[in-house]
């Protein structure tokens, strides 16, 4: 089979973040079995070797550059809103836009040179005709609904900007539900996240309304390579935390900051020696602040993940907004380093035991919560080394890239 994906953020090197873990990944498996087509958009920071080894994963590379501006200050904020007001199509979207791209898509469907195209997140559907769904398979592969995300933001008080988001909100309804229509199927990541559409998609209808397509929606969670995310050789105990994550993402950022001024001080008045250390990549102002903390060390981008999980005592996953299945707490189990998270870290995951199953991870919400949960861990070294294998056995049996290749895979034997 010829599939077209389409992803607007350039999927190479996979440690960059999530999107682009999980587009490299799937786009690797899919390479084994079809001929795959990829159209990406090149960011600056983005190198002539990377483009060659990516373009050695496919059948055909085409990379386009991104040459939107965005105008700054109030007028140039204005401008956005009322675009997004009359057109329907988010700013972000329109941001990553490429219309040379676009015209090369457009070429391919035309030519009838591809069986099935994938947009790899959802900010890529805008690459895809509606008519399209009437001659091949079209998919959406959204990674979490941007309706569902804005109004938990607006639901938990962590939106940065509620009076944008509220105007924002019925908006979101309206472009998601369009979108989602132009599709043969959506992708979410976890059961939430499927919930979340099916309740946007899906109301009652009021008399008169016309009808809009509904397309299947599938489950998806994302993977681990397990290579790069080798089970940890020994159990360094102490006091040492650790959360990772892009942080200029945020959800992340609304995280560090909550497990560095809430959470840590707490754990500081029972262990003076505690220490955080934050790693990833583009670390805000926000971000680098909190490096003047006592205790905390901010990293920034790191080659090596894996080396800075094995030398914690336990990974902390404090999301109080962003849905989906979270890549850094996957990550964190397959290394073997003990995870204390939120509902919103823990999501798609069954981790928390029962007369069948090993206990994962542990839970926690509120500060005591965690305070608690990474006590018991800091304390006991048999419930470290449980959750440990426990983990690292969960993710080999469910959450490898070969397991979530193969269920990506059959979507295009239907």
């Amino acid at each position: 089979m010829q599939i077209l994906m389409l992803s607007s953020t350039f999927p190479y090197p996979p440690s960059r973040g999530g999107t682009q873990v999980r587009t490299f990944n799937l786009l690797k498996y899919l390479s084994r079995r079809h001929d795959v087509i990829l159209g990406t958009v090149r960011s600056p920071d983005v190198t002539d070797a990377q483009i060659d080894a990516l373009r050695g994963q496919v059948t055909e590379l085409a990379v386009f550059e991104n040459s939107e501006t965005v105008s700054t200050g109030i007028a140039g904020k204005i401008r956005r809103f009322s675009h997004f007001l009359l057109s329907g199509t988010p700013p972000n979207v329109l941001s990553s836009y490429s219309q040379a791209m676009q015209n090369w898509a457009d070429e391919l469907v035309t030519a009838g040179k591809c069986d099935a195209v994938t947009c790899e997140h959802s900010v890529n559907e805008i690459y895809v005709r509606p008519e399209w769904r009437q001659k091949l398979l079209t998919v959406a592969n959204i990674h979490s609904s941007v309706w569902g995300t804005c109004r938990e933001m607006l639901a938990t008080g962590t939106s940065q900007k509620p009076l944008r988001d509220r105007l924002n909100l019925p908006l979101l309804a309206r472009y998601e539900k369009r979108y989602c229509a132009k599709f043969s199927r959506i992708v979410a990541t976890t059961s939430t996240d499927k919930e979340q559409l099916l309740e946007l998609l899906s109301p009652p209808r009021l008399r008169g309304e016309a009808d809009f397509f509904v397309p299947p929606i599938d489950v998806i969670p994302n993977g681990v390579d397990v290579a790069e995310f080798p089970y940890r050789a020994i159990d360094p105990g102490g006091h040492t935390l650790i959360f990772a994550g892009a942080m200029n993402n945020l959800p992340n950022i609304d995280a560090a900051r909550f497990l560095s001024l809430q959470i840590l001080p707490s754990l500081q008045q029972r262990y003076p020696d505690t220490t955080l250390i934050l790693v990833g990549a583009s670390p805000v102002p926000e971000v680098l602040a909190l490096g003047k903390l006592p205790g905390i060390q901010v990293v920034g981008r790191v080659q090596r993940m894996a080396e800075y999980l094995h030398q914690a005592a336990v990974c902390v996953v404090p999301m109080r907004i962003g849905f989906g299945i979270k890549n850094k707490t996957l990550e964190a189990m397959a290394a073997g380093t003990p995870v204390v998270a939120s509902d919103r870290g823990l999501e798609g995951l069954a981790v928390d035991g029962s007369t069948s199953e090993p206990i994962r991870a542990l839970r926690a919400n509120e500060v005591q919560e965690y305070v608690e949960a990474i006590t018991s861990l800091f304390e006991n070294h048999q419930l470290r080394q449980e959750l440990s294998d426990s983990a690292r056995s969960f993710v080999e049996s469910q959450y490898t890239w070969d397991i979530i290749g193969r269920q990506y895979d059959r979507l295009f034997q239907l």
